[in-house]
């Protein structure tokens, strides 16, 4: 992980807990039909930050190791997950996950594997993995043109994000996905969605590691602005935020 990944999302913590979509159960369902994930399963969630990709597979029973360098969000997930026995927390990178060699059935990267610096971690995910263990890549790909608030949405973080264009999961392309899965991969897709208020649409807005904080000249136009397309575009006091969640497994 470069060195700004790894405290950029530092004050955003709450936020992110209470604003960013969980994941599909359908996942875990999928997992299982083909043969990935079992009962007895050793997860390791790298990257896992306050562990919200962590308790899909912790509910399912699974002993899960979070692989995260970033103090403030690694104390969110043991505070979330502390009540789960299966749960254990790693003070730890992507690239140098501390873990035992060919100790882990499925590496699970969720909205994550953007930051990582690739040559490196693609040989740490190959010492941890045990030799039949698979790899899965997962991200909330935001609709963005789903409903008119959304267009106008992203028309917000490209006017005030600070590096929105440079940072979006979305730069991972197939050309670097197939360099990475040099075995081959395959891919299946989940419908997702979150529905808020205004105080939400904020919190969600606020989660995102681009957006400009209280301290910034343009924290309060980017919130009047964003209070704008609410309300054109609200029914009944809500906004929906519709997601493709996409998951990349080896194969």
């Amino acid at each position: 992980m470069n060195i700004d990944s790894t405290t950029r999302f530092s004050d955003r913590v709450e936020n992110y807990i209470k604003y960013r979509p969980g994941y599909p159960r359908e996942i875990i369902e999928y997992l299982i039909s083909e043969g990935i994930l079992k009962p007895d399963s050793v997860i390791a969630d790298i990257g896992s930050g306050t562990g919200i990709s962590s308790e899909l597979f912790l509910k399912n029973g699974n002993t899960v190791y979070t692989v995260e360098p970033n103090t403030p969000m690694r104390e969110g997930a043991e505070k979330l997950l502390s009540k789960y026995g299966n749960f254990k927390s790693i003070d730890a990178t992507a690239e140098d996950t501390t873990l035992p060699d060919s100790s882990i059935d499925l590496i699970v990267c969720a909205q994550a594997f953007h930051w990582f610096d690739i040559p490196k971690v693609k040989i740490e995910f190959k010492r941890i993995l045990k030799p039949t263990g698979s790899i899965c890549l997962m991200w909330n790909e935001r609709v963005l043109d789903a409903n008119p608030f959304l267009v106008d949405y992203e028309k917000l973080l490209l006017k005030y994000g600070t590096d929105y264009s440079n940072v979006r999961h979305e730069n991972i392309d197939d050309n670097k996905l197939a360099e990475f899965f040099s075995s081959g991969y395959s891919t299946k897709t989940f419908p997702n969605k979150q529905v808020f208020d205004f105080d939400g649409v904020k919190g969600r807005l606020l989660s995102s590691s681009y957006t400009p904080q209280k301290n910034s000249p343009l924290y309060e136009p980017m919130l009047a602005e964003l209070k704008q397309i609410f309300d054109k575009n609200e029914i009944n006091g809500k906004i929906e935020f519709l997601y493709d969640t996409n998951i990349y497994v080896s194969t």
